[in-house]
């Protein structure tokens, strides 16, 4: 790993020479998070630099920001053997990042073989499986024998993005067995491949979600996974490294839904506008939901005049209950997330939530009660009772939303991650402030008779 000490050292260098030998032998990614760092005027400079192997490694690990950047500051030449040279799943990820006009002209300087490759993952729904695979894969017939599936593999397949899997299909190309590189090896020579593979084949369609692709291959503790069409053909894999960013693009994009940005996609240093689309329609959408929490106060103005403790009180019993709503939301997206519960598990999770949110309920509510004790004037100390009480309430209905909300979108086949933070928390807001003031109104006008 490049580190912060490296990045400086390499800065330092003057002689162009010194650091084209001193890029080209540090691993692409390490090199990719350096020409990323550098000022864009500087990056196509250290970019030439890479010699051709080195430049289309490090290519593929830049973000699409700055990969569109240097097609637009590289010759066309060179720009076309970096794409050509790419994987097309890279490709096809790249193509979705660029605008239209450069992917027709970049499609038309690849070769067909590739430019089929590019169109037909282009051709399935994003975020599928059909989307993320390769094309790129092993492929044996059933009636090789060990020895010339070995041969094969290393005149044909040097290139592929993975050999330690060989998938076997019939004269139709349906995947029929699965064979591992360790099978190959200590099998002997002279053994069919259909007497060694595996017939129980653990396998994707091309229109899975792509979420449900890295559940599985976590499953079975697979480094890649077949997808075949609806008619059981083979027609890519899905390997590791997709897996794993497809793990981590689906953990920001739930962490960022439930804290109400926009999409769930916003770098860390998107530029300022981006942040601004992505955060603002929240906010505001935020402030219209409590103009309805600020409706539900309104009618009680004068029972907060008359007891002016309840401007301390409010705002910890609304924080209180939003952060319980917030905890158990998290927990049930994430379980979602993850394939952990699902829709079917809704009574149980809700009754694990609702003991664990008596718990809560007594400890938060008794804190409040006795906070309320000691700043209410000795008249109204009634106060503290019912504060404790609807603190009480107050977590329970948060423990109950936090956990049906999610799994209610779930059952609608949407992402549970819609209902974000910012809305449980408002939601809470308003009901908890309405129950607070009607039953201190209520204690009012029993106290004033």
């Amino acid at each position: 790993m490049l580190t912060q000490e490296g990045r400086v050292a390499l800065s330092d260098i003057a002689d162009l020479n010194q650091l084209k030998s001193e890029l080209n032998r540090l691993p692409a990614v390490d090199v990719g998070d350096y020409i990323v760092e550098l000022p864009p005027s500087k990056r196509a400079i250290a970019f030439r630099l890479l010699n051709k192997a080195q430049a289309i490694d490090v290519f593929e690990y830049l973000p699409p920001e700055v990969q569109e950047e240097l097609i637009g500051s590289l010759h066309d030449n060179q720009v076309c053997q970096i794409v050509e040279a790419m994987r097309p799943d890279d490709r096809a990820e790249l193509f979705d990042e660029l605008p239209a006009g450069i992917v027709k002209r970049l499609l038309q300087q690849l070769s067909s073989e590739e430019r089929q490759a590019t169109a037909r993952i282009l051709g399935y729904p994003e975020g599928t499986a059909g989307r993320v695979m390769t094309t790129e894969y092993v492929r044996l017939r059933e009636g090789l024998t060990v020895g010339e599936a070995l041969s094969k593999i290393r005149v044909s397949d040097e290139d592929k993005e993975t050999i330690y899997y060989a998938y076997v299909t019939d004269d139709n190309r349906k995947l029929v067995r699965v064979v591992s590189l360790r099978q190959l090896l200590f099998s002997l020579p002279n053994a069919l491949i259909g007497d060694i593979a595996s017939d129980r084949v653990v396998k994707t369609y091309t229109e899975t979600p792509q979420e449900e692709v890295a559940q599985l291959m976590k499953r079975y503790d697979l480094i890649a996974v077949p997808v075949v069409d609806r008619e059981d053909r083979l027609v890519g894999i899905v390997t590791i490294d997709d897996v794993v960013d497809i793990l981590e693009e689906e953990a920001t994009e739930d962490i960022q839904k439930l804290a109400g940005v926009s999409g769930g996609d916003e770098a860390a240093l998107s530029p300022p506008l981006v942040t601004l689309r992505k955060r603002l329609p929240w906010l505001l959408g935020n402030i219209v939901l409590y103009v309805g929490a600020a409706n539900a106060i309104a009618p009680f103005q004068g029972t907060i005049s008359s007891v002016p403790v309840l401007a301390i009180i409010m705002p910890i019993l609304a924080n209180s209950s939003g952060n319980v709503g917030f905890q158990v939301l998290s927990v049930t997206v994430r379980g979602l997330g993850v394939g952990e519960i699902t829709p079917q598990d809704t009574l149980k999770l809700l009754r694990k939530e609702i003991l664990a949110g008596l718990g809560t309920a007594l400890s938060l509510g008794f804190a409040l009660g006795a906070l309320s004790l000691i700043w209410s004037p000795a008249n109204e100390r009634w106060v503290g009772l019912v504060a404790g009480l609807v603190m009480a309430i107050n977590v329970l209905m948060a423990a109950t939303l936090g956990t049906l909300l999610p799994m209610g979108i779930k059952r609608l086949n949407l992402d549970p991650a819609l209902i974000s933070g910012p809305l449980l928390t408002t939601t809470l807001d308003a009901l908890g402030f309405l129950t607070f003031l009607t039953l201190i109104s209520a204690a009012l006008n029993v106290v004033s008779r």
